[in-house]
């Protein structure tokens, strides 16, 4: 199937091509039909497989075959500030050579400018749902125009409490309107959410059962805590990494990786919670125009960023769910191409791997870096505490046995 099979208007379809938007993937398939019907969708699927472009084509259709006001006519709901300036800058290259004026707004940013422009009138809002709830309440945005509503990364959005904006948002919209719901996860919040607000929907399913790509190579490697931004940056020089993004726990991990590797002489950008929306742009920018190597971050950057060419994913400390490590190595190996992920593994991890490998279905390979001193006596606020060996040891020997026959 070619995107030109879906019979959209000449602009739209002109774009497209000049993208070089070919073969649809598997959601853009299923979704994009009963969308350009008018049939709400309620679509899962994982991140990085063509969402956005499967709920901004048919809406964008929608709305060149119907009349400009001044209020919006296409309302996207993101989670996050950085999702919602992606799905911005996607919607600026398929709408570009339409009429359509696209306005994205979040926290952060200057409210004032946001207002002004609402004012002038737009047919595509692009929001974080705080920020846009507050708009409404100012009485800067009216919804009484609005025809499509997309809420986009929806599990996202309820594990960051916004469930009760969300409803508010949507008590405010027309009854009659055409929703689409796309979501990584299906859980039970989510389909409470799609019998209270949507009619009839269409149900898509592409895997639901989200794994990483086939073509990640992931891999272990188990090392002593004290060691851990020593061996990180070994691995770096080893490899010869291009593009590589380390996922810390929290903010002041992040702000330690990120001095020692810039120590060691490596080009690193920063990107936490503690950062403004300007700190977050530069670093983003500097990241995507290859003058920052590598990006430094919290899980503020786990969902939802589609950054071309992320060769590598370390996750420096490993993630407490096995959904996050999920999306985390995900932002490698976009569109089926080849990625790798690491993961630094310590003793008091075992247990945390050991959910990651029963939700793979499979082990992940552990590796050892040549020619990398492991022996380096550990400091003691580097030794776990008794309480962590217990719970260690109550899983059995295996894991201990496995963490120490690779890192001597």
């Amino acid at each position: 199937m070619q995107f030109t099979d879906f019979n959209v208007s000449r602009p739209l379809e002109r774009a497209l091509a000049e993208l070089e938007f070919e073969a649809p993937t598997p959601i853009q398939v299923q979704a994009i039909p009963p969308a350009m019907e008018g049939r709400d969708v309620l679509g899962t699927a994982q991140t990085g497989t063509g969402k956005t472009i499967a709920f901004l084509l048919p809406a964008f259709e929608r709305l060149l075959r119907g009349k400009q006001g001044r209020h919006p006519r296409l309302v996207v709901l993101a989670p996050t500030r950085e999702l919602a300036i992606q799905i911005a800058g996607e919607a600026g290259r398929v709408a570009r050579l339409t009429a359509l004026r696209t306005l994205v707004v979040y926290g952060g940013a200057p409210l004032g400018k946001q207002v002004d422009t609402l004012r002038q009138g737009v047919d595509v809002l692009i929001a974080t749902p705080g920020r846009l709830l507050d708009l409404s309440e100012r009485r800067a945005v009216r919804f009484d125009d609005v025809e499509v509503l997309v809420l986009d990364e929806a599990d996202r959005m309820l594990d960051m409490g916004f469930l009760p904006d969300i409803d508010n948002l949507i008590r405010r919209m027309p009854t009659v309107r055409q929703t689409l719901l796309f979501s990584a996860t299906m859980p039970p919040a989510i389909q409470t959410l799609s019998y209270q607000y949507m009619k009839s929907p269409v149900r898509i399913e592409i895997d639901t059962m989200a794994r990483p790509p086939q073509t990640i190579a992931q891999r272990l490697y188990p090392v002593p805590l004290h060691l851990k931004t020593a061996l990180l940056a070994a691995l770096l020089k080893s490899e010869g990494v291009d593009s590589a993004l380390v996922f810390t726990r929290t903010k002041q991990e992040a702000d330690v990786v990120t001095r020692k590797l810039d120590e060691a002489g490596f080009a690193v950008a920063e990107m936490h919670g503690d950062f403004n929306q300007k700190e977050r742009l530069r670093a983003l920018e500097q990241f995507r125009g290859g003058k920052a190597a590598i990006l430094v971050a919290t899980n503020i950057a786990a969902r939802g960023l589609d950054i071309d060419g992320i060769s590598h994913v370390v996750n420096y400390d490993v993630p407490d769910e096995a959904d996050d490590y999920v999306h985390r190595v995900g932002r490698t190996a976009r569109q089926d191409a080849l990625g790798a992920a690491w993961s630094l593994v310590t003793p008091e991890d075992e247990p945390l791997v050991a959910r990651i490998e029963h939700r793979l279905g499979r082990p992940i390979e552990r590796a050892r870096l040549d020619g990398f001193n492991y022996d380096v006596p550990s400091p003691d606020w580097a030794k776990p505490s008794a309480r962590t060996l217990l719970r260690n040891a109550s899983r059995g020997q295996s894991s201990i046995a496995r963490w120490k026959s690779v890192t001597r």
